[in-house]
């Protein structure tokens, strides 16, 4: 089967504990149905998310992301196909340390929108190798 893998980032709108919780509670319940899988990477000032599964689901997924007021300037970097997924086992792995390695800084500049997208899918590649181990 041959999947859609999707990354976009996005700006959080009040980020805390509380936020991110219900964000991923809602992912996870959505994608189980979805067959979905995937990633996010969230700090106060950034999130960047993975998305794999089917074209249609994943599709349908990016459309209700675009319009949660939970996200500002939410930014596609890149929809590839892809013949296995990353997060075979993560109906959406979390990462709320700052492994994406992009500094303040650099967010501010729009990293990760300046950079290659397969810059982007390294960051995600290293985060599955990580929740393999």
């Amino acid at each position: 089967m041959v999947l859609t893998q999707l990354i976009y980032w996005s700006q959080p709108f009040g980020f805390d504990e509380a936020m991110l919780n219900g964000i991923l509670v809602q992912a996870r319940r959505n994608n189980a149905r979805d067959a979905l899988t995937g990633a996010l990477i969230a700090r106060g000032d950034i999130y960047v998310q993975l998305l794999e599964g089917a074209a249609d689901a994943v599709a349908s997924t990016f459309a209700r992301i675009r319009v949660d007021n939970r996200h500002l300037a939410v930014t596609k970097l890149s929809e590839i196909a892809a013949e296995a997924r990353l997060f075979p086992h993560w109906t959406m792995r979390d990462d709320t340390a700052p492994t994406c390695l992009w500094s303040a800084a650099e967010v501010d500049a729009g990293a990760p929108g300046n950079l290659l997208p397969e810059a982007v899918r390294a960051v995600f590649q290293r985060l599955a190798l990580a929740a393999a181990a």
